[in-house]
């Protein structure tokens, strides 16, 4: 097994790319789309369907799926050899990033099961700081893997 992860690693390592890039598009512009749905929809109207409409596509087509290949690949990138080493900060450091990044990703699903049920509390100000969740782990994962801390 760990000669094919070998072999294909540079696959991997773009498909885990391509992956995370999708993930994050999605953690930046879900709760920008529950900033719009709290400060300009009227909750029962036709625009407020809309919007649950466009949030649980982007949340169940792109997101979910993004998450999961992002894990996958890393996950292979993880147990190829040589690539990780456990004895360093870093891959530490990401893990905690990546494990806070899903929580997120969790958490924005359950605001958007509030919203359809009609019990979102939480207004565009809130969402808007959350919004700044998913940058600040991807600065600790950027730089745990770029530099090595």
């Amino acid at each position: 097994m760990s000669d094919f992860l070998a072999d294909w690693y540079l696959w991997t390592k773009a498909l885990h790319v391509v992956s995370v890039i999708s993930w994050m598009a999605g953690l930046f512009y879900l709760p920008r789309l529950f900033v719009y749905h709290v400060e300009v929809v009227e909750s029962g109207t036709s625009t407020d369907d809309l919007f649950q409409a466009m949030e649980r596509r982007l949340l169940r087509a792109i997101m979910n799926p993004a998450m999961v290949a992002t894990w996958v690949f890393g996950l292979a990138l993880v147990f190829t050899p040589g690539i990780v080493v456990w004895s360093e900060i870093w891959p530490w450091a990401k893990a905690i990033a990546v494990l806070g990044m899903t929580w997120f990703h969790h958490w924005l699903g359950l605001r958007r099961k509030d919203f359809m049920s009609g019990r979102n509390v939480l207004t565009g100000r809130q969402y808007r700081m959350m919004n700044e969740v998913p940058t600040l782990l991807m600065l600790v994962i950027v730089f745990s893997v770029i530099v090595k801390f």
